[in-house]
């Protein structure tokens, strides 16, 4: 049995971060009602790349929801939303704040109709502060965060992380604010706002480097693929390519030194310890270098994996794709488009449950193919009142 799986959730989301989060909710059984605007649904249908007209893009972050087009800036479209949310659990916004408010469908509403909700608001600064109303894209949060200027070569420029990493960690903590609330509904009986930022959610993940401005007072800045507190912990060249080497402590350094026949370096005053090698960076650094060149990637993979020193290729998207571990651990699996007769490689659910394997293999719905059904089957719609509400395009 899926863990959630008598949970209902009315998600009112559009692009990533509320989709991915009602993504995540749904692959561990929820059942996700996506409320669409009639004839142009998710912004994110429109972007590219296309799969038969249909977006790849929303379809891989899409999965296991029901599609219901509703008009909610028309009375009787609000009137229907409350009527579902009265049987529902969850809500989840990320549009602007005070948007649905506006609209009569904000929480301060909502929990009026039905006191045990639990709404999750996914907004770019959050619900209230003098950069509330400012728009937001993952881009502009990873500028503002301070992520950017710690993302790149020392001697280039800023650069965005070329995953969404803020729109993501905005959706994982969503996830998380509403289990938690979902947790404490069991012994209050009382639903809870759940307020997420994605700016705070970018911030978060920067406790590195926001605790060492704190310590020290000086700004930290890009230092590409080097770690500011450990070394030697970055990628090397070798002879056809680079490896990425993590000796996280002395145990692999001790090890490491008799690997490459350099059983000196053990005890120098400059690299005995992980503070005297960071200090001595500068002059370990280029003693490393002629140390990597001399091998392939891969010969150097084989040495440092029977010396348990942590190292990886730095794999392209397809490598990914072929890799030993991934595919042991179904890590990609293949979904169906929305029309269900091709596949589509997309991300599994990195949350397993030993006994009881969560099931993802559920497409993307099409816009509004689940408007009738849920209008019939949740609400006692007759087929007259579903034609009516299509002719005032409300649904």
């Amino acid at each position: 049995m899926a863990v959630l799986k008598d949970i209902r959730v009315i998600e009112i989301t559009q692009g990533l971060s509320g989709p991915y989060c009602g993504m995540i909710l749904g692959d561990m059984g929820a059942e996700i009602i996506k409320i669409e605007l009639p004839e142009v649904g998710d912004d994110s249908r429109a972007f590219g790349p296309f799969i038969n007209e249909e977006s790849a893009y929303f379809i891989s972050v899409n999965r296991n929801k029901k599609s219901v087009t509703l008009d909610l800036r028309q009375h009787e479209g609000v009137e229907v939303l409350k009527k579902l949310v009265k049987l529902a659990d969850i809500v989840i916004d990320n549009y602007k704040p005070d948007v649905l408010n506006h609209l009569g469908v904000g929480y301060e509403h909502l929990k009026l109709i039905n006191e045990k909700i639990i709404y999750c608001g996914i907004t770019g600064y959050g619900q209230e502060g003098p950069y509330k109303k400012k728009p937001a894209y993952d881009a502009v949060i990873q500028a503002m965060s301070g992520m950017m200027s710690v993302t790149g070569e020392a001697t280039g420029n800023p650069i965005r992380v070329g995953a969404p990493i803020g729109d993501m960690t905005a959706a994982l903590y969503g996830v998380i604010g509403i289990l938690g609330a979902l947790h404490q509904r069991e012994k209050t009986q009382q639903g809870k706002m759940v307020d997420i930022s994605i700016l705070d959610s970018q911030v978060s993940i920067l406790e590195n480097p926001i605790m060492r401005y704190s310590l020290t007072g000086e700004k930290p800045e890009k230092m590409g693929n080097q770690h500011p507190s450990i070394t030697p912990f970055e990628t090397f060249m070798t002879r056809d390519g680079e490896i990425m080497v993590a000796i996280g402590n002395n145990r692999m350094w001790v090890s490491f030194c008799k690997l490459i026949n350099k059983h000196e370096w053990i005890n120098d005053y400059r690299f005995s310890t992980n503070k005297k090698r960071l200090h001595y960076y500068h002059e370990l650094k280029p003693l490393l270098n002629k140390v990597f060149i001399q091998n392939t990637t891969r010969e150097w993979q084989i040495l440092l994996d029977e010396n348990k020193i942590a190292n990886s290729p730095i794999h392209s998207i397809d490598e990914l794709l072929d890799n030993e571990q991934v595919k042991y651990r179904k890590t990609i699996v293949d979904t169906p488009y929305m029309n269900g007769t091709n596949i589509l490689k997309v991300p599994n659910t990195p949350i397993r449950y030993k006994e009881d394997p969560l099931d993802i293999n559920v497409k993307a719905p099409k816009l509004g193919q689940d408007t009738n059904t849920v209008l019939k089957d949740y609400l006692n719609f007759n087929q007259k009142q579903i034609e009516e509400l299509i002719k005032k395009g409300i649904i």
